[in-house]
């Protein structure tokens, strides 16, 4: 496992991950399909009440970040899903939706909102972050292609048949790429068979902070070793 402030220093790929790593990524299936039934990884709580957000990727829904949500309450946060079914795309509506959740909560909370993202759901949460940074405190990507060519990963065709647009012009003005002013994670995976590890960790200056976990794409919020990590990173980061 390692990390740093710049991924630069590390001998990443930014090609589209080999087609035999990306068919390894079926064999964590089960695990997202039974998330809602695994108990929690258990910690010491640490949240303290603190507001978090947890949006899924492409073609996931809310029950694929159960086990990384349940986990979160367990620690002691406040969690939402994102509440939307099944993440399809960068459909203008469903952001404005997300838009309008972080700000409601962060106002509710009477504090920032932690924004996790898990693949697209991370790229929404950088935008988001850009937008308001007031009503964010921290944001986390997992396996998110926010930098460099839109088209390095494994799902970037699947993203164009759902969507009336090109995965490089999707219909909001920023640019994931783009560092939120909030605190910024990016988790990234060698092992990673859909995003290639240069797209999801990035390069210097676009996060604070660049974490290797081993670990599949799929497993990102659904393995135990994944979210305790995650957790590991918020108890760090948060206190």
């Amino acid at each position: 496992m390692t990390e740093g402030v710049a991924a630069e220093a590390k001998p990443v790929s930014a090609k589209a991950p080999p087609r035999w790593r990306w068919a390894l990524e079926f064999l964590a299936l089960p695990k997202i399909h039974a998330a809602p039934l695994r108990p929690p990884v258990a910690v010491a709580p640490f949240g303290r009440g603190r507001p978090v957000i947890v949006v899924p990727g492409l073609l996931s829904s809310d029950r694929a970040t159960a086990l990384l949500r349940h986990s979160l309450e367990k620690a002691g946060f406040v969690v939402e899903g994102w509440g939307q079914g099944v993440n399809t795309g960068a459909q203008p509506a469903k952001i404005a939706r997300l838009e309008e959740q972080v700000c409601e909560l962060a106002e509710r909370a009477g504090e920032p909102v932690v924004l996790i993202g898990w693949s697209l759901g991370g790229m929404f949460a950088r935008v988001l972050a850009q937008r308001h940074p007031e009503a964010c405190r921290l944001v986390m990507t997992l396996g998110s292609p926010f930098s460099g060519d839109r088209r390095a990963n494994n799902a970037w065709r699947v993203y164009e048949a759902l969507n009336d647009h090109k995965v490089d012009a999707v219909p909001f003005p920023e640019d994931p790429a783009v560092k939120p002013s909030v605190r910024t994670i990016a988790v990234w995976s060698k092992r990673d068979g859909i995003v290639a590890p240069r797209s999801a960790s990035g390069e210097a200056g676009q996060a604070d902070r660049v974490v290797e976990v081993p670990c599949k794409h799929f497993e990102m919020a659904s393995s135990s070793g994944a979210v305790r990590r995650v957790l590991e990173l918020l108890r760090e980061e948060l206190g």
